[in-house]
Formats: structure tokens, sequence, C-alpha cells
């Protein structure tokens, strides 16, 4: 496992875990990040991530990306 902010730009990886406390992890959960899901790295802009989950479009700065840890 590792950190989603360590993911290549149109690499495509399932979330295999998220970390934090329990309010970032509801915020995530809201915007569709949850265990299990698919999630595509669209680009990097500044540091933050443009990512692909299901049909929308959000964008995560580094720091809740290293939040969240990927399969590879």
């Amino acid at each position: 496992m590792l950190p989603l902010s360590m993911a290549g730009m149109g690499e495509t990886h399932e979330i295999a875990k998220i970390t934090g406390r329990d309010e970032v992890r509801r915020h995530l959960a809201e915007l569709g990040l949850v265990v299990g899901e698919r999630v595509t790295v669209m680009n990097t802009l500044s540091g933050n991530l443009i990512l692909q989950v299901k049909d929308s479009r959000i964008a995560l700065d580094r720091a809740l990306c290293s939040r969240i840890m990927i399969n590879v």
C-alpha cells in the first residue's frame, strides 16, 4: 500500500484504507472516496490532485491524498 499522493497521472487504483480523524474520513466518504472504490488521478496542479471518482472530478490537496492508501 502507498498513499494516493504518490500515484502517477493517469493511473487508476483501488482505495485500500483511509486514515485520519472521523471527520476527515466522513468528509472523504461524502465525496465518494471509500474503501474499495476505484479512483483515477487525472492531473496534478501545484501539488494538488484532480481525481476521477465514479462520474465526478474532485480536487484534493496533497495532505488529504496522503491519508488515502491505495493498492498497487
